[in-house]
């Protein structure tokens, strides 16, 4: 186990709802601290809960970010960038567009990194910083990178975050501009991910997505509680998630049994469906298999964010999909493009290329006949287009240029 500073605030300040850790494998229990891995049979950890008294008034009367769910989150907001609650838009024209009768887009691009990652840093942040530690760290596909670091800046922390070198420039540039170590490292993110698990034995820091992970992963139920609120305090009929790690998705269908049971929402039944790039797609082989396992793939293709070709909870992610009655799909790097533009033209949204895969596997899955046209559905954009503008770059240019003259507008043909 990770020995840790102890911050000296009492067990209440310290660790809100979260009443210790356990095994997601053997149900072994823990103290509440740095680990995150089971010491009996080696499974992941996560948080325990010992839920007080929460109502829908309770959280509404909070503030106008994730933290109106202190109530349901391990930590206390010790660092706090205003994330969350971001927009949940009905996608009418969407819909058309594809046949369908009711779609929302859960928009997690206006988050102050511009990712969903704000928010699983919110909380792995305000642990770390409940825990003694003083330097936050991660290993990243990218939009990880910038959320750390601004977190760490906005909380007094020093931040060392660790990219595959080959990372997209928006993002590059993104995670330095707050002024923190940032480390390129030869080779994919799973690459990376294994130097800092040598790393986390080895120094005293917080490692958001390795040693602290069972706190950061609470951050994503955040967005299933967001759907739910915005909706009217009821559950969609379906969600489609992209898959990186598999985190996001079972998270989300957490939050939303947690709900159920708490009786914050009437417990209706919901589908839930991931999204993955062909060039990283462990999860739906596995599924299209029937599998129980996830093999690992080596990443390659344009939705970097998606990258981890060995993803940590790609066997909950199955799960929590077969016992909804969803299923996991993965598209093409022509696909995801077309997602992206076609999100754009009628929704006036432009995602990252994991939001345009998470448009393409949805289209494939109403051409196949696994989603219902008919039925509420929430697709979830997790980044903005800005960060990823080489993937489309080539697709979305001028449409002519011309002199600067009105006679060579009207022989343009735009003026008609």
């Amino acid at each position: 186990m990770t020995a840790v500073i102890d911050s000296g605030l009492d067990s209440p300040a310290r660790f809100g709802a979260a009443a210790g850790l356990t095994c997601r494998e053997c149900d072994a229990t823990y103290d509440l601290g740095a680990d995150h891995v089971c010491a009996d049979c080696f499974g992941p950890l996560e948080i325990a809960y010992s839920f007080g008294a929460v109502s829908r008034a309770s959280i509404e009367a909070g503030p106008q970010t994730m933290w109106r769910y202190a109530d349901l989150l391990p930590v206390r907001p010790l660092v706090d960038l205003q994330v969350g609650m971001t927009r949940l838009v009905r996608a009418d024209n969407l819909a058309r567009a594809l046949g369908m009768r009711r779609l929302w887009v859960k928009d997690d691009s206006g988050n102050p990194t511009h990712s969903f990652k704000d928010r699983v840093v919110a909380v792995a942040a305000s642990a770390a910083r409940t825990l003694g530690f003083e330097v936050l760290a991660c290993a990243s596909t990218g939009n990880l990178a910038g959320a750390v670091a601004a977190a760490a800046a906005k909380g007094g922390m020093r931040s060392v975050v660790l990219i595959p070198a080959d990372l997209e420039p928006a993002k590059v540039t993104m995670a330095a501009v707050y002024g923190g170590t940032l480390v390129a490292v030869e080779g994919s993110y799973d690459d990376v991910n294994r130097l800092c698990s040598e790393l986390v034995g080895e120094l005293p820091w917080a490692f958001v997505n390795t040693n602290v992970r069972p706190f950061y992963a609470e951050g994503s139920k955040t967005v299933g509680y967001e759907i739910a609120e915005q909706l009217g305090w009821r559950l969609p009929d379906q969600v489609v998630c992209p898959v990186a790690s598999g985190s996001l998705l079972t998270k989300v269908d957490k939050a939303w049994r947690e709900m159920s049971q708490l009786g914050l929402v009437e417990g209706s039944p919901y589908r839930v469906f991931g999204a993955q790039s062909d060039g990283c797609a462990p999860v739906a082989t596995a599924f299209a298999a029937g599998w129980d396992v996830v093999r690992p793939v080596r990443p390659s293709g344009i939705a970097k964010s998606l990258a981890i070709g060995n993803p940590a909870d790609g066997p909950y992610a199955l799960d929590a999909v077969r016992r909804t009655g969803g299923a996991i799909a993965a598209v093409s790097d022509a696909e995801a493009i077309d997602g992206m533009r076609l999100l754009a033209h009628t929704e006036g949204i432009f995602a990252e290329t994991a939001g345009g895969v998470v448009v393409a596997t949805l289209r494939r899955l109403l051409a196949g006949g696994v989603l219902d046209p008919d039925a509420e559905t929430v697709l979830l954009n997790t980044g903005d287009g800005l960060k990823t503008l080489d993937a489309i770059a080539d697709v979305a240019r001028p449409t002519t240029t011309i002199a600067a003259s009105y006679d060579a507008f009207v022989a343009a043909g735009l003026a008609g």
